[in-house]
């Protein structure tokens, strides 16, 4: 065996306030599901709309120190990956390709080349598939792949989605007993699992099947769990006028407070590191539906970060790539057809205050079609002089 590498792959997002508005431009620019009908209107309505949302977002990064933490957690992550593979004897480079702010893929896949990497494993922070996520990585992968000859001498394995492994079970289940014990009577918590939504036509059209891992991820923490608490699966970050999975998290949270619930243990169940989504959006606004709502007891599950279960979690999925047979890019990058871009007759718009979104390309969607129709409608493109 040559010299191995890993690559780990996230959205990224952005390091300092002065980031936010080119890493929200790198999120609308994207056409790889954003369609839009004129190429050439993709970057102009890109920049207008990361302009008009900038300050808004810089806001909510304030509120979390200032940027965000993703990429110290995922190269602390990759450090402690490196350890735990070390350990058990397995020498390997550590890689961190974020899709949309530094380091960008594009960085990772040119170090990997330059540091003589013979064999890589591909393996993506979101447990769960997704063609917005992982799917879109790994699109960006296979064109890197079929451009560059020296991309083509590595061999290399992809690890699709992985929320079956048992260490990660375990991690998540860990972390939930610890929140339910600090309850008077832990029994009587209520596990409320919030995973990132994704339009419904992405299930329903694309054949994608996010909604159906979740929900069996669901069900093995519950199991691996083995309390008898109640829980809820609801979906949040729903933005733009198309329908998106259901329940939405807001929703559901104001529903349990009708039916007497006092005490709310809300897991993040689609991120395994801190970012906006974990600390501004559950952690303040959710929070503050809750409240309003009349749930007395608000508490939070941690992302798994470097919880040490979590990070063997990792090793073990890396070291079953490396001994099992090779997947390719073109065998996990799979959709049954192009979704619509445009939305529904029905107009429902449901905007959450969080920019930074592990599916970013997708949240604008519907955003997007309206402000095509807006201001190609009044001329408002020729009036702010972007055409």
């Amino acid at each position: 065996m040559g010299r191995v590498g890993v690559l780990l792959l996230n959205l990224g997002g952005p390091d300092k306030l002065e980031d936010v508005q080119p890493f929200l431009y790198n999120l609308f620019s994207d056409p790889e599901i954003i369609r839009l009908p004129f190429s050439w209107l993709q970057k102009p309505l890109a920049w207008f709309i990361a302009t008009r949302r900038s300050k808004t977002s810089q806001e909510n990064y304030r509120k979390i120190g200032g940027g965000s933490p993703l990429r110290q957690i995922t190269e602390a992550q990759g450090e402690a990956l490196k350890e735990q593979l070390a350990q058990i004897g397995e020498e390997a480079n550590i890689y961190v390709g974020m899709r949309y702010w530094h380091p960008y893929t594009e960085e990772a896949i040119a170090q990997i080349v330059a540091d003589g990497i013979e064999q890589l494993v591909i393996l993506p922070l979101y447990p769960q598939f997704s063609i917005s996520t992982s799917g879109s990585s790994y699109r960006l992968l296979e064109k890197l792949w079929q451009e560059n000859p020296k991309f083509q001498q590595i061999e290399y394995s992809v690890i699709a989605s992985w929320y079956k492994q048992p260490g990660y079970l375990q991690a998540m289940a860990e972390l939930i007993a610890q929140e339910l014990d600090q309850l008077e009577n832990p029994d009587e918590g209520h596990i409320f699992f919030s995973a990132h939504g994704v339009p419904k036509s992405y299930v329903e059209e694309a054949g994608d099947p996010y909604q159906q891992e979740i929900e069996e991820c669901t069900q093995l923490i519950m199991q691996t769990l083995n309390r008898p608490n109640p829980h809820t699966l609801a979906y949040q970050s729903r933005v733009g006028p198309v329908e998106w999975l259901q329940p939405y998290t807001e929703e559901a949270i104001e529903d349990l407070a009708h039916k007497g619930v006092n005490n709310l243990v809300v897991v993040p169940i689609s991120f395994v590191s801190e970012h906006i989504e974990t600390l501004e959006e559950i952690d303040i606004e959710y929070r503050e539906v809750a409240e309003e709502a009349g749930i007395k007891n608000f508490r939070r599950v941690p992302a798994l970060n470097v919880h040490p279960v979590f990070i063997q979690a990792l090793a073990n999925l890396t070291i079953d790539a490396l001994k099992s047979p090779s997947i390719s890019l073109a065998q996990v990058n799979q959709m049954k057809k192009k979704v619509k871009i445009y939305p529904p007759e029905r107009w429902e718009w449901g905007i959450t205050t969080s920019a930074e979104i592990w599916n970013g390309r997708i949240a604008m969607l519907g955003f997007l079609a309206l402000m095509i129709e807006i201001l190609t409608g009044h001329g408002l493109l020729h009036a702010v002089g972007l055409l």
